[in-house]
């Protein structure tokens, strides 16, 4: 039996959960979590039926709470995640424990996706807990099951993202702060620098605004492709030329394509390698 469970879950991943799940922190952060985006959609949702005259929320604001609620939990998956990745080797390497975690018999990559995936896990838990606010949503309409589902597999590969590069500076910085620090500057790069470098790129030209070339830059922006998930129509007014290319296609490849990447770099640099001399 013992053994079975260790095929699933082997030693690093199985310290990892309990670490992690057993501490005090982990209900509470749940908590200030959901107390944070409920206190938020339920402001909206206020502010919105005070404005009404019937003092109802209508499909129309059903579905523009929806947006927003969906937009502030991103934005909370961006600032969480890399706070829950970023320090998972580095911090290993400052308690001093590294090397001896490193001469067990888990190899490089069952250490670097375990660590991942355990980190993640409480961070799906979390975005799985706030699920009950959608249920607002459907009370009044306006937002299908699909579109739903379409955001939350969206949060599943930004938190994978994120998490991939927060592991991967936690692997090749040795200071933890250092290592969160470049992460939120990737999320913020990716944030920002997209929907500006569009903009900019866009203008260039006597024509006016290039929409196209706005499109293309906007589809490494997460928000943008969020918008784009729940509003078909903005993708299609950037990509009046290709009617089948949508904003995800070209995220979802890109930055597939980089986590891949980076999570190889983190298992090729975990180990010491050798300098040999001449």
């Amino acid at each position: 039996m013992m053994s079975s469970k260790l095929n699933w879950i082997n030693p690093v991943m199985e310290k990892e959960f309990r670490l992690r799940m057993r501490t005090i922190r982990s209900p509470i952060s749940i908590l200030v979590y959901l107390l944070a985006i409920g206190l938020i959609a339920l402001g909206f949702a206020y502010i919105n039926m005070n404005n009404q005259q019937a003092g109802i929320l209508n499909t129309a604001r059903s579905s523009d709470f929806f947006y927003f609620l969906s937009a502030t939990q991103l934005v909370l998956i961006a600032f969480m995640t890399p706070g829950l990745t970023a320090g998972v080797v580095s911090g290993e390497r400052e308690k001093q424990t590294l090397n001896m975690l490193l001469t067990t018999q888990q190899s490089s990559a069952t250490i670097i996706l375990s660590k991942l995936f355990a980190s993640l896990s409480f961070m799906l838990l979390t975005v799985i807990a706030s699920m009950p606010l959608y249920s607002i949503v459907f009370l009044y309409g306006g937002v299908s099951p699909k579109q739903l589902l379409a955001v939350f597999v969206f949060y599943v590969f930004v938190m994978l993202l994120f998490g991939t590069v927060g592991i991967f500076f936690s692997t090749i910085l040795k200071k933890t702060v250092i290592s969160i620090i470049a992460t939120y500057g990737f999320v913020l790069f990716i944030f920002g620098f997209t929907a500006l470098a569009g903009l900019f790129f866009g203008n260039i030209g006597r024509n006016g605004m290039n929409q196209e070339t706005l499109g293309y830059f906007l589809s490494f922006n997460p928000m943008a492709v969020l918008i784009s998930l729940m509003v078909p129509d903005f993708a299609k007014e950037l990509f009046k030329g290709h009617k089948l290319l949508q904003m995800w296609h070209i995220f979802i490849a890109a930055y597939t394509i980089i986590s891949i990447v980076l999570l190889w770099l983190s298992v090729r640099y975990l180990r010491p390698t050798k300098k040999w001399r001449k």
